[in-house]
């Protein structure tokens, strides 16, 4: 006896909450996109134009636009950033802010800026999407 096809069981994509090593509180809302949706976002950041000296198309990746779509299409949320974690991450002028203990709240931009401006951010989010077991039904 049959079951479902293994096309009926996909899932564009399954959103985990992770905790951030060494920063108490700290947590991000990752999503593993499937390889389909991954193919999506790079196709829309890529454009194709004619080079005149080879008479060839040419294809051309907007890094700027991929970057911004694959932190959208990953990183869902987080909580606990506090800003005296910040200057673990990237370079900032903390002198305005009033309370180092307060968090700072989750937006695509600043996910965005985080995902520029720090390699080790950039490098964990990479790392945690990129490994399928992190978001299988064990967790």
């Amino acid at each position: 006896m049959a079951g479902p096809n293994l096309s009926s069981l996909l899932t564009p994509s399954k959103t985990v909450d992770f905790d951030y090593p060494g920063y108490e509180g700290f947590s991000v809302k990752l999503a593993f996109l499937s390889r389909e949706e991954l193919l999506k976002i790079r196709k829309k950041a890529t454009t194709t134009k004619f080079d005149r000296k080879t008479r060839q198309p040419k294809e051309e990746m907007d890094e700027e636009l991929f970057l911004k779509s694959y932190v959208q299409g990953v990183v869902k949320g987080w909580k606990g950033l506090k800003y005296k974690f910040l200057t673990d991450f990237i370079l900032v002028d903390l002198e305005g802010v009033e309370d180092l203990g307060a968090e700072l709240e989750y937006s695509d931009e600043n996910a965005l800026v985080m995902m520029k401006n720090s390699n080790e951010f950039d490098t964990w989010v990479s790392e945690m999407v990129g490994d399928l077991s992190n978001f299988t039904n064990n967790n």
